[in-house]
């Protein structure tokens, strides 16, 4: 039947990209067309990225697109130029009749193309291409950029303002990681932590220090309130970053469990202490803090 589609990496699938993609989605409705989602099994940049692949399938499945196609992104598909891809890739492959583009979205090999060239080759090829307005941005723009992008969200992050990124994001920045076995440290000071792995280590870490996060379980719908540190643990000189998560109220054995911690508000910076008991005293008040917030925040995934 034909598609309404429109391309791109999608990493948070944030905002802004919510906005192209309901306009997708309500283009194709009206005219009776499926609605498709184009992106790619391979990050264009060398930054950390905000979505494994798989958690930006879901992410984009939530947007309500009939289909989503992740193209790999070889030395064949980077070779294209932007006609070629739009008549091998687009036509010809995907069946596409409509492409939306956003306010500057680029794509092929030539970069210097753009939307005036886009339209030139649709009507040829018998793709009908369109602009997208910009996406509103209410504030959440970096410096003269217009518009919500990836990039300042990754920045918000690794400046640790988890609120904020989790605004532009429209949900709570989220990581999935695996419980190991650490040096116990956390059990010694009266707050024992469940040390992460992460699934994806290509995922992006917000900025080191404390912060409050509710905690999803493997096999559990429920969320727990906790606190969460980052960073190497200088008050006991440590070598390497860490990514330690104390869920309040729980004494369970949590090793080799999936845990899913979602980010709520920064607490504090990392810091280094004296001693064991002024960090125990911090922590007292990091932990009173952390409910206090997680009590007001109604938010959830």
């Amino acid at each position: 039947m034909g598609y309404v589609a429109t391309i791109g990496m999608f990493d948070g699938v944030h905002l802004g990209h919510q906005f192209v993609l309901h306009h997708v989605v309500e283009s194709a409705r009206e005219l009776g067309l499926g609605s498709m989602a184009i992106t790619f099994d391979h990050t264009l940049h060398r930054d950390m990225v905000l979505t494994s692949l798989s958690a930006k399938r879901l992410l984009l499945s939530k947007t309500g697109v009939d289909r989503i196609e992740v193209l790999p992104f070889n030395d064949a598909l980077r070779q294209m130029t932007a006609r070629e891809f739009m008549e091998h890739v687009l036509r010809d492959q995907l069946d596409v009749k409509v492409l939306l583009t956003g306010y500057d979205n680029r794509f092929g090999h030539n970069r210097e193309e753009g939307y005036e060239d886009y339209v030139r080759y649709g009507r040829v090829l018998g793709i009908e291409v369109r602009r997208l307005p910009a996406a509103p941005s209410n504030g959440m723009g970096m410096g003269e950029e217009p518009t919500l992008s990836s990039s300042y969200i990754r920045q918000l992050l690794s400046e640790g303002h988890v609120g904020k990124a989790s605004e532009g994001l429209g949900y709570p920045y989220s990581i999935l990681g695996r419980v190991e076995h650490g040096e116990h440290v956390g059990s010694k000071l009266g707050f024992p932590t469940a040390n992460l792995v992460l699934v994806d280590d290509n995922q992006l870490i917000p900025a080191a220090g404390a912060y409050a996060v509710k905690v999803r379980m493997e096999n559990s719908v429920e969320w727990k309130h906790g606190m969460m540190n980052i960073g190497m643990r200088p008050t006991f000189n440590g070598q390497r970053r860490t990514l330690e998560v104390h869920v309040f109220r729980l004494n369970e054995d949590l090793y080799g469990q999936m845990l899913l911690v979602s980010f709520v508000e920064r607490l504090r910076e990392e810091q280094r202490f004296e001693s064991a008991e002024a960090l125990i005293s911090q922590l007292q008040q990091d932990a009173v803090l952390a409910e206090q917030i997680l009590t007001q925040d109604i938010d959830e995934l």
